[in-house]
């Protein structure tokens, strides 16, 4: 454990893209050798194919992709890397510190707040003018996710909510804000910068150009809560958040308990969104007083290499 301390921190990153290329190929590999016998027989190529995407063994087929790539994807590189980088991969990654309920009621706000600004940037990110091919691969993402949403009684809603909420948020800022903002941060020696260039990162990977903008905003605001607090649950808390309502929104109105259906686009007004970056600008300096209060900062790891150190890193 620990092992790669003695690197520099590009050398590390650079470690963690090597790890995470090689489990992305490593998926897709899997995906192309053993898709047809995970899915009842449905082959890669029909995947892109609206013909069988409502055929209920596809469906089924597209939830173990989506378990799969969460897993294999975010979760076992993050996972792998913290146990590579330091003696305490919890510590690592922002694990150890159970959350105090004020700090958790702060960070769901802060997430919850975040909202309006997410939808005024998601409606301008819209009217962007894109090729027919990037809209034709938006609206196939889209549709494949209302696939995902579709949930015709409580114990699909609580199955969705952990496949679609739960563990991307666990996967995702393990991944995100454990890994690769800490690796950033210790780069450019700026923790504002680091947090923005990993939302970058965030919205960047999920490939969706016409969502870009709203999910860097998100990224930005789970990685500031990282960042001032210095622990994760709270992060993973605010994610699981901002998933889970969407899905639980989209149960609510397939049982038509309410009218509000979550995958269409709602008119945000901008002075809504602009109230929403006043307001979550204020909540996290709240939430980063209470940390400080209670002795929860964002620490970095020690610089390596210096002859002195080296005692320390194996005394550890």
């Amino acid at each position: 454990m620990g092992y790669l301390r003695q690197y520099s921190p590009f050398m590390q990153l650079v470690t963690f893209l090597g790890l995470m290329f090689a489990f992305m190929m490593l998926h897709s590999l899997f995906m192309a050798g053993f898709f047809p016998a995970i899915s009842g027989g449905y082959t890669i190529e029909q995947f892109t194919d609206p013909k069988v995407w409502k055929d209920p063994g596809f469906v089924q087929a597209l939830k173990i992709v989506q378990l799969l790539y969460t897993v294999v994807g975010f979760l076992l590189p993050a996972c792998i890397f913290a146990y590579l980088a330091h003696p305490r991969p919890a510590q690592y990654l922002g694990l150890e510190q159970p959350p105090k309920g004020s700090q958790l009621l702060l960070a769901v706000l802060v997430v919850a707040c975040s909202l309006p600004l997410v939808g005024v940037t998601a409606e301008w990110n819209a009217s962007w003018p894109v090729s027919e091919a990037i809209k034709d691969l938006e609206d196939m993402a889209a549709e494949q996710t209302k696939l995902l949403l579709n949930m015709p009684d409580a114990g699909s809603m609580l199955f969705s909510l952990f496949l679609l909420a739960l563990l991307p948020a666990i996967a995702e800022e393990f991944f995100f804000r454990g890994v690769v903002q800490r690796l950033v941060m210790q780069l450019v020696k700026n923790g504002w910068l680091a947090v923005f260039i990993t939302a970058v990162f965030f919205s960047a990977i999920h490939m969706q150009f016409l969502g870009f903008v709203p999910r860097v905003v998100l990224g930005f605001v789970m990685g500031a809560i990282y960042f001032l607090t210095g622990n994760l649950w709270l992060s993973i808390a605010g994610h699981f958040l901002n998933n889970g309502l969407q899905v639980v929104l989209a149960y609510l109105f397939q049982a038509k308990m309410i009218s509000y259906d979550v995958m269409k686009d709602e008119h945000t007004p901008i002075y809504f969104g602009l109230f929403s970056l006043l307001l979550v600008g204020f909540l996290l300096m709240v939430l980063h007083k209470r940390a400080k209060a209670a002795g929860q900062t964002f620490d970095l790891p020690e610089e390596p290499a210096e002859e002195e150190d080296q005692d320390s890193i194996f005394k550890d």
